[in-house]
């Protein structure tokens, strides 16, 4: 017995679930009028509407009265596992995403290099030329979102739809760690040239189209990284004893 053929308004619902899961679409970020988008598709406006219900019912986008169709502010938060919400709390578990982020990012790097298409680097270039300089007493915030939407850039260069909504999930999470090692790198301020120029390795290396030298860049960035926290942490450690042992 032949299988019918999916109602349009279940085809379109698809097609926008992909987008957003591929980051065409954002969290908290309003979809087109209904206009525009029944012809971008090419369909009714009600088959439309009723593939939007579908959205909604499934607390991917939310309407506002008279403000038009947004997609879930809340759409991370939802996705995102408990156990990661415990874990961006935990200072001591930093070095542990860290060493997560070895695997997630070495292998969105090789897959970009693997993957991409022209547009995907110039935009991943452009995501590295807007990244700001760290100041030894600025926050490290802006610098944290903007290395964020760099490996983002990177992500989406790497066209793997599942790689890309776990890096987009844990968004959040990624950018508190940045913004955590800028502010331990703070101490160590000779190697954010160290840094900066490793990145340009990177994205030399996805340009280049060399999986293998763009997964061993990423890797090399975060092992240097890595072990300067490291180091740093160690020192920390000596000074606190030694304080310890001049106050008995």
């Amino acid at each position: 017995m032949r299988q019918g053929r999916k109602k349009l308004s279940d085809v379109i619902t698809e097609q926008l679930e992909s987008m957003i899961l591929d980051g065409s679409l954002l969290a908290g970020q309003q979809l087109p009028p209904e206009r525009e988008l029944a012809l971008q598709f090419d369909v009714s406006r009600p088959s439309l509407r009723e593939a939007i219900g579908n959205l909604q019912a499934r607390g991917l986008v939310e309407r506002k009265q008279g403000g038009g169709t947004f997609v879930s502010r809340d759409l991370n938060a939802a996705m995102m596992d408990p156990l990661m919400a415990l874990i961006s709390r935990r200072p001591e578990t930093q070095f542990d995403l860290l060493e997560f982020r070895h695997a997630l990012e070495g292998m969105a790097a090789y897959y970009a290099a693997l993957r991409g298409q022209p547009e995907d680097y110039e935009a991943l270039q452009d995501a590295l030329d807007m990244l700001p300089e760290p100041g030894p007493d600025d926050s490290k915030r802006p610098l944290a979102e903007a290395v964020g939407r760099f490996y983002m850039s990177m992500a989406r260069a790497s066209h793997n739809m599942v790689l890309l909504h776990v890096m987009s999930t844990m968004q959040a999470m990624l950018v508190e760690n940045i913004e955590r090692n800028f502010v331990m790198l703070a101490y160590q301020p000779s190697v954010n040239q160290e840094i900066t120029s490793q990145r340009r390795e990177i994205v030399a290396a996805i340009a280049s189209r060399d999986p293998e030298a763009a997964r061993q860049a990423c890797n090399a960035h975060l092992a240097l990284i890595e072990k300067t926290l490291l180091a740093i942490n160690q020192r920390d450690s000596r000074v606190q004893r030694a304080l310890r042992r001049l106050e008995i």
